[in-house]
Order: structure tokens, then sequence, then C-alpha cells
């Protein structure tokens, strides 16, 4: 463990590359052999959603997500010196994320996602609904077989309780959307749920399957709850800015629903003239044709709204790495966090 680093940013995103892989080809054989245990058609649909096959079972090298979560976990396992302990765990997060994604899709309509049409678009909302379902079981049975006792407990425990708290962001996220003014306190009260949560219970069972003490946990799910809420900023941002070739989803796509992420929260509070007339578009009933996206995203841009998320983020981002112990600023987990600020997917 170390305490002082000289790299920059680039150094730390290719380590954090590398720690992705590493989390990826750790929990891969653990996810198929969850998804395997299925029957079809959901053994099939889980295994598209996961970028393993196409429609038809075909093999494939599809896009199979950033396994963020699960790297999350693992890191902090690794920083207490149990990489292995954390494994299981690890692919638990994976599959409770994926859960939330593909029911993400469904309420927000998405047809797309990592490039690909969702699961809801190739077969049916029902059928995506009960895959998302399926998933969430299959992580709580993830944690709940060959770990220890006393932490399968804890580490279902701190599963269920993210799931709700996921569950209420979620149910946030989507009354704001019939709402006329959000204020920023309450969008970061929302994502704190729909993204911190999940985020912030990788970063704790990394440690709890480690046999850290209480207290570390609690300071790992602080640092992963921080994460999270930068994450979504970014996320947000990108929505608005990101290249759909990179983000497999079309720019603007928030905007076309009138959906209040934070940019456009930051935006709206402005006293500025871009902010009075992104609101008589946001409080008009007529649909914004995807020919205006554009202009839409400079009134944004002009009004504020992606300085002040990228602002957001990079304290998110500080605060997080503030609640690691000194000896615990290992290079994986520091890597992490700087993805998270710095990512374009």
């Amino acid at each position: 463990m170390t305490t002082t680093r000289n790299v920059g940013p680039s150094e730390d995103l290719q380590r954090a590359h590398t720690v992705l892989t590493r989390a990826r080809q750790l929990c891969t054989p653990l996810l198929r052999e969850a998804v395997d245990s299925l029957q079809d058609p959901l053994r099939r649909m889980a295994g598209y959603h996961f970028g393993w096959w196409d429609v038809h079972g075909v093999p494939t090298d599809a896009d199979s997500g950033k396994a963020l979560r699960a790297a999350l976990t693992l890191s902090v396992a690794a920083a207490y010196g149990s990489l292995e302990q954390g494994c299981r765990a690890a692919a638990a997060v994976e599959l409770m994320h994926n859960f939330t994604l593909i029911h993400d899709d469904v309420m927000d309509g998405d047809h797309f996602r990592r490039g690909r049409p969702t699961v809801w678009a190739v077969w049916d909302v029902g059928g995506a609904i009960l895959l998302g379902d399926v998933l969430q079981s299959l992580a709580f049975r993830m944690v709940s077989t060959d770990m220890p006792a006393t932490v399968s407990a804890a580490a279902a425990a701190r599963l269920a309780a993210a799931g709700v708290e996921v569950c209420r962001g979620q149910q946030q996220d989507c009354l704001f959307e019939t709402r006329t003014q959000v204020e920023m306190n309450e969008y970061i009260a929302m994502a704190a749920g729909k993204t911190g949560a999940l985020m912030g219970c990788a970063a704790a069972l990394g440690a709890l399957c480690a046999g850290a003490t209480e207290d570390a946990v609690a300071d790992m799910e602080t640092f992963g709850n921080e994460l999270g809420l930068a994450f979504q900023f970014v996320d947000d941002i990108m929505g608005l800015c990101g290249d759909p070739a990179t983000t497999g989803k079309p720019a603007g796509r928030d905007l076309l629903r009138r959906k209040r992420t934070l940019p456009i929260v930051a935006a709206l509070e402005s006293d500025t003239a871009a902010a009075r007339s992104l609101a008589e578009l946001y409080l008009s009933t007529q649909a914004i044709p995807p020919t205006e996206v554009a202009a839409a995203i400079e009134l944004v841009v002009a009004a504020g709204g992606i300085q002040r998320a990228g602002d957001q983020a990079q304290a998110r981002i500080t605060t997080a790495l503030a609640a690691l112990p000194a000896d615990l600023h290992t290079p994986d987990l520091v890597a992490l966090a700087q993805l998270v600020a710095h990512r374009n997917r």
C-alpha cells in the first residue's frame, strides 16, 4: 500500500482499465454459471444482455459493460489483502446492477444500450421485467452460497438495503419528470439512491468480505457512495454532450424526454436568459423536434449547467478520496476514482 503517488491522469486511466479487465476476468465465470442455471428464453435473454451472444444464442464479442462496481468490490478487498474473498460479492453486485439497467431501460423507453437494442426492445416489456427480477434473485443466491455464514448474511442485508435505495431513487427520478421545478439538493438526494447506493454497497462488500472492521466498512461505503454521485453527474453530462459512437446511446435523449438531469437542473437555477429560454422549452406541451436538440444543449451550456455539473462531479471525487484511510489510498482505488471523473462512456 502507498500514500504517495506521482502519476498523471493518463497513467491512472491505464491502470483503471487494467483493474476493470481483472474484474471481468474474475467475475465472468461466476456470472456465466449463474446465467447457465436458467432455462431458455430467460437464459438466452440474459446472455444477450451481457453481450455473450446474439438474439439467437450465437456467440459474439459485444460490449458486456464496464464492470466498474465489481472492480470496486475487488479493489477494496485487495486493499485489505483478500482479493479472492471478494469475487462472489463482486459478481452479485454486477447481477444487481444489471437488474437495475434492464428495468431502467423499460421505464425510460430506451431502445439501445451498449450499442445494441435493449432486452425489452428485442423481446418485450414483460420478459425484460422478469429477467431483471431473475438477475436480482441470482445476486442474492450468489452471496448465499460458498461464503462464510456471517459474511453471507451481512452481504445479503447490504444488497437488500441498496436495492431499496435504488428503487427509492428511481421512483424520485420518475416523479421529477412530471414536476415543473426540481432543486439541485433534491436531485442530489435522488442520485444518492439511484446510483450512489449500489456503488457504496459494492465498496462496502469488498471490505466486509475481506474481514475489515465495521468502521472500515463504513468508510468504504462512503467512498463508494461519493463515487456513485460523481458517476451519475458525469453520466448526465455525457447524456447531453457524449459521442453516441462511444456511449452507445443517442445524444440529447434526456432533453427530448424533458428529463431533469443535473446539468439541466443547474442550468434552470441560473438567473440567465439561456435559463429562461430553457424553462420555456421544458414547460411547453409541444414535443421538442430532434432538429432543435443541439440548440437546446447550447442553452444548457450557456446557462452554466455543464460547468456546474462538472464541478459537482469533481467535488464528489475529492470527497470520496478523502473518505479513504491514508493506508487505503491504493493505486487501484485512486485509479478507479479518476476513471469515474474522466470517463467518456
